[in-house]
């Protein structure tokens, strides 16, 4: 008896990037924030992630992290007008933050 060999598929050839980034539509889509949240980040139009990056730079500056669960954020006085006072997971930040971005 004879083996017959199997036969592998060709993988298609790699497209070359151009070496630019191509922004998805949240990085490209410039928001404005709420009076409260403008206290935090600054003033002027942003996009989402800058906001997001921002929150996350005021949240370790002011070492704002629960020290045993670091998931949790503990506000202070400042971001509560945001978050709320009660300490939020970081997963549910973006949801609160929802109610002071606008188009």
């Amino acid at each position: 008896m004879a083996v017959r060999k199997k036969k592998t598929a060709k993988k298609p050839a790699k497209k070359k990037s151009s070496g630019k980034k191509r922004g998805g539509g949240l990085t490209q889509m410039s928001y404005s924030v709420s009076e409260e949240l403008e206290a935090i980040i600054g003033k002027g139009k942003t996009t989402r992630p800058q906001i997001v990056k921002k929150i996350w730079a005021y949240i370790k500056a002011h070492k704002l992290q629960d020290s045993k669960n670091r998931r949790m954020i503990c506000p202070d006085k400042k971001l509560s007008e945001v978050l709320g006072s009660r300490p939020i997971d970081m997963l549910k930040m973006a949801g609160a933050l929802n109610k002071h971005i606008k188009k």
